[in-house]
């Protein structure tokens, strides 16, 4: 079995259940989120792209937020898009959110969706959850319209809380397959550096989130 085929198995397993209760439980620790979505100020008539959509959640708050924006979802869980694909039928947004299966890290995988290139890309509490993230970071990148941005909110490396929950923490993410990047930064500034583009990283919520944003020349 393939890696892609291994991560969309493991993901369907682990959110088989909890997909039924993820929008109510994520909202109390996956902070930052509403604040990435009003950051992104597509272009009207733009095209937005979220690798690792998950439930549709942000797809939908950034639809009415933006409502002369098209948007895409990608993920690699067809359990995670059947209640993606029925939240968004139920907001009344199918005509402006269209939905693929597919792993982020491969270029390919948007093709489905008919968009040549995306004025923003983001990136909500999913590359800590991705195995070859470095790899998903550059699939966005050459997604990317010229001028476009990449958009990120993921756990951060929580510097400024207490050691006690810090601990705590990584042990309770690690039981649901997350992993905080602790070289995001590094990792965007080589790709900005080898592709000509802007990059800012900055932890928030005293080191418990990391927000990032990578703009293409």
């Amino acid at each position: 079995m393939s890696q892609t085929a291994d991560t969309a198995s493991l993901m369907d397993a682990v959110y088989r259940n909890q997909r039924h209760i993820y929008d109510l439980t994520r909202k109390y620790y996956l902070l930052g989120r509403d604040r990435l979505i009003r950051d992104l100020a597509p272009p009207e008539g733009s095209h937005v792209l979220e690798l690792g959509c998950g439930t549709g959640r942000n797809l939908i708050a950034a639809a009415k937020r933006y409502p002369n924006v098209r948007f895409c979802g990608l993920d690699i869980s067809e359990q995670m898009l059947d209640t993606a694909r029925a939240n968004i039928e139920r907001a009344g947004l199918t005509d402006r959110i269209t939905l693929v299966r597919g792993d982020a890290s491969d270029p390919a995988a948007v093709k489905p969706l008919g968009v040549p290139q995306f004025e923003r890309v983001f990136f909500s509490y999913t590359l800590s959850m991705m195995p070859i993230w470095c790899e998903a970071l550059a699939a966005g990148l050459a997604h990317l319209a010229p001028e476009g941005r990449i958009h990120i909110v993921d756990f951060g490396q929580q510097e400024g809380l207490p050691v006690w929950f810090k601990a705590l923490l990584m042990k309770w993410l690690a039981s649901f397959h997350v992993t905080p990047r602790a070289d995001l930064r590094e990792e965007l500034q080589r790709l900005a550096r080898d592709n000509g583009a802007t990059c800012s990283c900055k932890p928030t919520y005293r080191g418990y989130a990391v927000m990032a944003a990578l703009r293409k020349p």
